[in-house]
């Protein structure tokens, strides 16, 4: 496995205190707040991260969770400032076509959710310096740390 997807505790520990900024590539709206790609968000923002809202779908929505919407990661970037991380909601299959927004962005790090994987993808990022988690919920992974005292903790 390439040294920068990383699947060990301690790695995920070190990545997520380093995390200040995420961007949500394919966050959903308020509407579907039942759904994992808008509370896992909502609870990333209420414990105190920056979250920058990429909505795939939603060409009407102006702001989700009351930030502004970007229409690509690269654009966020321009317009916000670095990205800590990208937090991927999106099948496998749709990975590829976002490859290249991902890399122009130059986040340190791009999260797969649970039941997300590509080891293509991965490497391809991996080989760009990019740190990658894959297949793992990143609330559950911060509910964790926080519980034991090692997440970040709310500003």
């Amino acid at each position: 496995m390439h040294p920068n997807i990383i699947d060990n505790a301690a790695a995920i520990t070190a990545l997520i205190q380093n995390t200040k900024r995420i961007a949500v590539l394919g966050i959903k709206t308020e509407a579907a707040s039942d759904q994992p790609a808008y509370y896992v968000p909502k609870y990333a923002l209420d414990r105190g991260y920056d979250i920058v809202p990429i909505p795939v779908y939603y060409p009407e929505a102006t702001h989700i969770l009351g930030r502004k919407v970007y229409r690509s990661v690269a654009e966020a970037a321009r317009e916000v400032g670095p990205i800590d991380m990208v937090d991927v909601f999106r099948r496998p299959k749709d990975l590829a076509s976002h490859a290249d927004d991902i890399l122009a962005a130059k986040p340190k790090s791009v999260w797969l959710q649970l039941g997300i994987e590509d080891n293509a993808f991965a490497t391809r990022l991996a080989n760009a310096g990019i740190t990658v988690v894959q297949n793992r919920c990143l609330m559950v992974e911060l509910r964790q740390r926080h519980a034991n005292g090692t997440g970040q903790p709310n500003r």
